[in-house]
């Protein structure tokens, strides 16, 4: 991975509360994965600004670079204060236990 686009990536995680790199954005997601990370997002209360989304679709260089930074090869993948939370399986379960809305509170 070039340092240029993981200084991006340190940047877009450390300098943002809530990271959702993902296919698409908030307002039309690009698959069904991202589109059940929104929705669980949004269910928690949080949507645009505190949420930002970053459409790898549209950066082939944050694309690739993602899966080797978070060692998770698909999309989406959530930060929350600078950890890697997991994709939308994770989240799911994470919200079902109610555990996503208190992270997301916290």
């Amino acid at each position: 991975m070039q340092d240029d686009v993981r200084q991006r990536i340190d940047a877009l995680v450390q300098s943002n509360e809530v990271v959702l790199f993902m296919k698409g954005d908030l307002n039309f997601p690009m698959c069904g994965f991202s589109g059940r990370a929104v929705q669980i997002l949004k269910a928690c209360g949080l949507d645009a600004p505190r949420v930002v989304a970053v459409n790898v679709l549209a950066d082939e260089e944050i694309r690739q670079a993602m899966k080797e930074y978070s060692q998770w090869p698909t999309f989406p993948q959530l930060y929350v204060r600078g950890e890697f939370i997991g994709g939308a399986d994770i989240m799911t379960q994470m919200y079902e236990a109610g555990e996503m809305q208190a992270l997301l509170k916290g």
